[in-house]
Order: C-alpha cells, then structure tokens, then sequence
C-alpha cells in the first residue's frame, strides 16, 4: 500500500484526477478494449469528477471508451430520486462528459429480486474484463462503499442492512431526517473492491484522520475495512494533510520519502 499526501482538498483533487487520466491515456481504450473505471459516490469524489470534467472539455481525455461500475445505490430509490446514486452521477459526472450510457453500470435500487440484482452486477464486472482502478472514499469509521465495520473482507456485492450510526451520518441528504434515509442499500463488497487491478482511496479532513491511522498503521481487520487495502498490491491512499494529521511521524516521512525518490527516478 502506498499513501501519497498532498496540501489540502483542491490539490488532491487535481492530482487523483490527472493520475486517473494518465492511466486511462496510457492504456489507450478503444473499440473491443475499454477502460474498466470503478467509481463512487458522496463528498469526497466530487472535486474528482470537477477536474475530470474538465480535462475532458479541454479535449486532453475522453471517456468514449470507458465502462464504469459504481459502488453502491439505495435499495427503494429510482433513477428519479435526488439522493439516488444513479441521479447524483448522472448529474456530477455522466452529462458532462461523452460516455455513453450502456456504459454507466449502477446498482438498480427498484430491482424485483435485489439479491439476483447483486449477482448480476458481479457478472457484468467478469464480463467486463474485471475493474482496472477502483476509485473509492473512506467514511469516518473506516467503511469503504456500504461496508460498514465488521463487515467481511471477502464480500461480494451484496444487500446490506445499514447501521443506525450510517443512517444518521446521511441524514444530512435527507433533510436531517434519519427516518428517511432507506434502511438497506446494495453494494459491492471488500472482496468485489479488492479484485480491481488497482484501487485509490481518496480521503480529505480532519474528520477521516482516525479511519486513516487505522486503516494505514493498525493490523488489518474487518473492524476497519479501510485496512483490507494494505493487502493490496497496488493499493493507494490519497489524502491532505488534515486527513493524514494523526498518522505517526515517522510514517508520513516514509511515505514522502517513497514518492521523493519515484519523481527522482531512483
């Protein structure tokens, strides 16, 4: 796992979305061979997708030949609805660049049989070729997408009851209401994030500075689903430095002295 800590939101921002855009140019997608991007939702990503909007409209990226997987959707909301996962990216992300529909693949939270609903999303992802990066953030106590603490490192996309605890942390989009936050959501699971080629977690705030120190330094356990990422072989956290205010010392200079030495060549 590699950690790369930059000054506040904006600069990390713009970093993530130009190493993102790097990845998708290097890999040159085309017809019979897209670029499988995993994305998700929330505060966190949205400076992402601003910057990615934007070397779009500068013509230096395209998303033609990309296909996206998002992580999670509210189980009981459509499309239509404005805390829908589907709504939130269609209007941050998906009408502003030049993807093509068929190719945004989001849970459907009306689905008849949610659990069969589950499985076919995993089957998209195999048929697919497998998810290349995986961009995700990290919620406060350590969750990754719905997979809330103690949930199992090797789920899969799954229906998930959601804890009182992450009801309340999202009533902030339902009016404050707690109530009307929908008591389960679809999502994919630890395992399902792990298969990616690569997998980027984005972390901005003083407010995720303890899933960080967890996830980073502590062992790894389902206490903290961050920490399965120290697992993988090209697992990255990208913070600010309030994000990454309570890591020790001496594992941030580690981590500053990994990237000093890859820009020199070395």
């Amino acid at each position: 796992m590699r950690v790369i800590i930059r000054k506040n939101y904006e600069d990390l921002c713009f970093y993530t979305a130009r190493y993102i855009a790097s990845r998708i140019t290097a890999f040159a997608p085309g017809a019979g061979k897209p670029f499988v991007l995993g994305l998700p939702t929330g505060g966190s990503p949205l400076g992402v997708y601003r910057e990615l909007v934007q070397l779009y409209r500068a013509g230096e990226l395209s998303f033609a030949s990309v296909i996206t997987f998002n992580m999670d959707e509210y189980a009981g909301l459509g499309a239509d609805h404005p805390q829908s996962y589907r709504y939130f990216m269609e209007n941050n992300f998906f009408k502003h660049i030049d993807i093509r529909a068929e190719n945004t693949h989001i849970l459907n939270g009306l689905a008849g049989d949610l659990e069969a609903e589950c499985a076919l999303f995993e089957q998209k992802i195999l048929d697919a070729g497998g998810i290349r990066l995986f961009l995700g953030g990290v919620g406060e106590d350590g969750h990754i997408a719905f997979n809330e603490p103690f949930s199992s490192l090797n789920s899969r996309t799954r229906v998930k009851t959601l804890t009182l605890n992450t009801r309340n942390a999202n009533a902030r989009f339902f009016g404050g209401d707690a109530g009307r936050v929908p008591a389960r959501a679809l999502t994919v699971g630890i395992g399902t994030i792990m298969d990616a080629g690569e997998v980027i977690i984005i972390a901005s705030g003083k407010s995720k500075a303890r899933a960080l120190r967890f996830g980073i330094e502590g062992a790894v356990s389902h206490a903290c689903p961050l920490s399965a990422l120290q697992f993988h072989r090209r697992g990255t956290i990208l913070c600010d430095e309030e994000a990454a205010g309570a890591l020790e010392n001496e594992t941030v200079q580690y981590f500053r002295d990994l990237e000093d030495l890859d820009a020199a060549g070395t």
